[in-house]
């Protein structure tokens, strides 16, 4: 598609200003959308036991507790990474475990960066159970660009922090949903990188506060 408005731009165009222009446009839009839709492989080095990893590229946007409703049913701990189109929006595993549920949502395309967006906007939940017992719920939310969502998430497949959960296209934001009692790593404001950044650290279950 690129070559197609290019090439006739150099041939029949003049002054030579004008597909210079074309080019270099076009050169800075490919570069976007190739990293835009990357789907790195990375491998997590610290130890695994009860980590928490970024499930995406971005920055944390909210780190609050709420009550949620629609599979834990209790109150947790939201943690928000917001991506930009600047960043890789393939999505990794938060945890390694089990997938018990899936579920997607139509909803609206509010900028995914509000905080009703979570509940409000297009979505995809995965709910995953650890090796140790803790359930941990991801979210993946479409946003204002942000019009499909992929899920590789399905009940009964072997979750890892290594493998791709799925992909917002053009989009958007991860929501994960953390016990209370467990230790957060990161804070507002700070950037992460998907599969690599330690978030959180969960307790053992029956362990003493």
């Amino acid at each position: 598609m690129l070559a197609i408005i290019n090439v006739p731009s150099w041939m029949f165009i003049r002054p030579l200003a004008i597909p210079i222009v074309f080019t270099s446009i076009s050169a800075v839009v490919f570069l976007l959308v190739l990293n835009f839709f990357r789907s790195p492989r990375r491998n997590f080095t610290g130890n695994e036991e009860n980590v928490v990893v970024s499930s995406v590229d971005g920055t944390v946007v909210a780190l609050e507790e709420v009550y949620e409703g629609e599979f834990l049913h209790r109150r947790a701990i939201q943690l928000s990474v917001f991506m930009t189109v600047f960043n890789v929006h393939a999505n990794w595993f938060p945890v390694n475990g089990t997938v018990e549920a899936v579920r997607h949502h139509n909803g609206r395309f509010l900028s995914a960066y509000l905080p009703k967006s979570s509940t409000e906007n297009e979505r995809a939940s995965i709910l995953i159970r650890t090796e140790s017992g803790h359930q941990i719920l991801a979210r993946q939310i479409a946003g204002a660009i942000a019009r499909r969502i992929v899920t590789y998430a399905y009940p009964g497949v072997e979750a890892s922090i290594a493998d791709h959960m799925g992909f917002i296209k053009f989009g958007s934001r991860v929501d994960i949903f953390l016990p209370l009692d467990a230790e957060i790593l990161v804070e507002i404001g700070q950037k992460t990188v998907g599969g690599i950044t330690e978030v959180a650290r969960l307790k053992p279950i029956g362990a003493s506060t």
